[in-house]
């Protein structure tokens, strides 16, 4: 990967780690910087470093924020971009009680990951709690997409260079985001909620918060088999 692209993406993924509404799939650009990254193990390991770095960084400061003077301010921002206050409130419960556990299984899990961190702040967990569960939740999501992307690489530039343009690799992208969308939003009439491991599902009054961390298929499927008890 160009070293100006991976600085860039470095950087958005932080901000948004960090707290900040930044409306864009979280998977989807991880899933973009393993198709970049494929065919060359090298720039692989140093891209997905790098990616998993900013997230853990960008997390701890979102916590801190969160755990402290930025509390509230944070949880209504939350709020504003469609993370319901109750589910904010029953993620912090669950995690006062699963610990590193529970933090890890929530960021680990489509559409809980973009509340998970204001609810350790809500819940008060202690940093030596908190950080163990961000760095095992976020290396299995980000790890397992990044993989994904790595693998999946090889095909997709294949089929970008044999068209001769971009406009194939900007479709996949549309056609992706546009099916995550479409499948939280049929997630959310169904009403669906459900439990795993430590951490609560509470159904959302708007998709989007959900929607803008988690928007590829394997997360949908997943989501969608949960949400229909199979």
């Amino acid at each position: 990967m160009d070293p100006f692209a991976l600085l860039g993406l470095v950087a958005l993924l932080f901000v948004k780690e960090a707290g900040l509404p930044v409306p864009v799939p979280g998977d989807l650009l991880v899933l973009g910087a393993g198709v970049a990254a494929a065919g060359d193990p090298a720039a692989g390991v140093i891209t997905l470093v790098a990616v998993l770095v900013a997230g853990y960084a960008g997390g701890c400061i979102q916590f801190v924020l969160a755990r402290g003077t930025l509390r509230r301010v944070l949880i209504d921002l939350l709020v504003r971009i469609g993370v319901p206050r109750a589910r904010l409130e029953a993620l912090a419960d669950r995690l006062r009680r699963g610990g590193a556990r529970g933090v890890a299984v929530a960021r680990a899990t489509p559409g809980l990951r973009v509340g998970a961190i204001a609810a350790a702040g809500l819940a008060s967990l202690r940093l030596s709690v908190f950080m163990p569960g961000l760095v095992a939740g976020n290396t299995v999501f980000v790890g397992g997409h990044f993989a994904l992307g790595y693998v999946i690489g090889p095909a997709a530039v294949g089929l970008v260079t044999g068209s001769g343009t971009i406009v194939v690799a900007v479709a996949i992208v549309v056609v992706l985001a546009g099916a995550g969308a479409v499948g939280w939003s049929r997630l959310r009439r169904r009403g669906a909620s459900h439990a795993l491991g430590a951490v609560a599902v509470v159904s959302d009054d708007s998709v989007y918060g959900s929607w803008a961390d988690a928007a590829c298929p394997v997360c949908l499927a997943i989501a969608t088999m949960r949400s229909t008890g199979r």
